[in-house]
């Protein structure tokens, strides 16, 4: 039964009053009650430790109970079911079918393996690059990092910026007669990648190299990228339903399969797979990505905090902050509701983050003793993956797990020193503690599907298109105005005065 808006705006006054006693309430007190290890969530391997967080039964309770409320059964439900919930473009949402183990029954499957097999067999073969922009450059070129010690066919390289020094340097690594290029877009009209394109083309021709016999697309829109020129035969589509910041899953991760083979990336979709059966089915409680979408409601509506910091004390994930980025805030980045209505409060943290320990020596003194609190997921795994089974690193591996616990604690215990403050530490930092046995293939999968649902649950709650992204689309079209000269009268006087120095 649809709660009304009475019954909703009860139950957020009720979450507020609850926020504001936690804001008053230290984590060490909150950390010492003695049901608090029932706060660790686990799902096989995979451990979320949400004892730093300033919450208590009671306000899961009304976070669960907003969930239902908000209907977010019944919108996962409809998800996985194929319905038009993406209402402003009347599309289904589609990318969690390319991890069902259904998929690799395909033909749209088999020619990717065919094709992955031909170039990982070629002698010849030796650089794949992968040109392409947001979703079709963020997703892959941290996949490929992050499966770095299974990859094991040519050397992976991704352009995306449209700053030719990008292509340049990128291509200063590379022999025309041993590279192939992937051009990458969804609407194969992308003007950055189309840019970079060109440029990969004429650096074929100026070497000999016929473009039709090294340029590859993967687009939703094949016959534009025909009409471009790339050979219909080397063209591998996905469908409009696959949003650009949840394309990985599909031929977007065509370079990655290359670099990695079909086995190792069938793995990654498995562990896509594992974490999409969990979402569905499990019970809030102990629910994944439920109860982490609802924190960071928590946090952002209820706290009020503007930024959550994303924290991977893995190398491998070290690109894994700037695809959040995107995939949070180019879907819940958004003014009004999924009915056009203007939200009454906002949404969307700033994501941002970066690789630890690198971090601790960066930007951590910030989150221990500035004037603002930053929530934060600390994400390592327990054990080492490959490369890292002798004495020495997994030494070195067990400083890095110590120290991201160790972070975790102090930003919470704090230390007291009224004596001297500029040593004292005020604590009551919160953190999520992410972590999983080692960091296989599955496992990568299996935690980028978690945080996908964490976004999705985020919107579904907020009541917001987390489809969509309208807000990228008049920068481009500003843009396109500039470089064409047309209706320059509408531009700032100084827009206009900069345009005549590139003259």
């Amino acid at each position: 039964m649809m709660a009304s808006q009475t019954e909703l705006h009860s139950l957020n006054n009720r979450l507020d009053a609850e926020a504001q006693q936690m804001a008053t309430t230290s984590l060490r007190s909150l950390m010492a009650a003695p049901e608090r290890e029932a706060l660790v969530l686990k799902h096989d391997d995979l451990w979320v430790d949400i004892t730093r967080q300033p919450i208590r039964a009671n306000s899961l309770e009304l976070l669960y109970e907003l969930a239902n409320a908000r209907h977010l059964s019944e919108k996962i439900d409809q998800m996985f079911q194929g319905r038009k919930i993406n209402r402003t473009e009347d599309r289904a949402v589609v990318h969690m079918g390319l991890r069902h183990p259904d998929r690799l029954k395909t033909d749209e499957w088999n020619r990717l393996v065919s094709f992955v097999e031909s170039v990982r067999n070629s002698a010849q073969i030796k650089h794949v690059v992968n040109i392409g922009i947001g979703g079709s450059d963020l997703g892959p070129a941290m996949l490929a990092q992050a499966l770095g010690p299974v990859c094991d066919g040519p050397d992976l390289h991704f352009v995306g910026n449209v700053d030719p020094a990008h292509m340049f340097d990128t291509l200063a690594r590379c022999k025309p007669e041993q590279t192939i290029f992937i051009v990458t877009s969804k609407t194969f009209t992308t003007s950055e990648t189309l840019a970079n394109a060109e440029l990969a083309k004429s650096w074929l021709i100026r070497n000999g190299i016929s473009p039709d016999e090294a340029m590859v697309a993967v687009t939703a829109a094949p016959d534009i990228a025909s009409k471009w020129g790339i050979d219909k035969g080397q063209i591998f589509s996905f469908a409009d339903g696959v949003g650009g910041r949840y394309s990985v899953w599909s031929a977007v991760g065509l370079a990655v399969m290359i670099g990695c083979g079909v086995d190792q990336f069938s793995e990654v979709l498995a562990g896509a797979y594992d974490m999409d059966c969990h979402f569905q089915t499990a019970r809030f409680a102990d629910n994944l990505p439920v109860t982490m979408g609802l924190l960071r409601i928590w946090h952002r509506q209820f706290m009020g905090r503007i930024s959550y910091g994303l924290m991977a004390y893995e190398q491998r994930l070290a690109r894994f902050a700037a695809w959040a980025q995107q995939l949070e805030m180019e879907s819940n980045g958004k003014s009004v509701d999924i009915n056009g209505q203007p939200l009454a409060l906002p949404a969307a943290p700033l994501i941002w983050g970066e690789a630890g320990t690198n971090a601790q020596h960066s930007f951590f003194q910030w989150l221990h003793q500035g004037t603002e609190i930053h929530p934060i997921d600390i994400l390592v795994s327990r054990k080492p993956y490959l490369r890292g089974e002798d004495a020495l690193s997994k030494a070195s591996h067990r400083q890095l797990v110590i120290n991201a616990i160790a972070q975790a604690e102090a930003l919470a215990f704090g230390q007291k020193n009224t004596e001297n403050l500029h040593n004292h530490f005020a604590g009551n930092r919160p953190s999520i503690l992410v972590s999983w046995d080692s960091t296989t293939p599955f496992a990568i999968g299996r935690l980028l599907a978690l945080y996908e649902h964490i976004t999705i649950v985020s919107g579904f709650i907020w009541g917001i298109n987390s489809f969509d992204q309208f807000g990228v689309e008049l920068g481009k079209k500003m843009a396109r105005a500039l470089d064409e000269g047309e209706g320059l009268s509408h531009f700032s006087k100084a827009a206009q005065s900069f345009m005549q120095t590139l003259d």
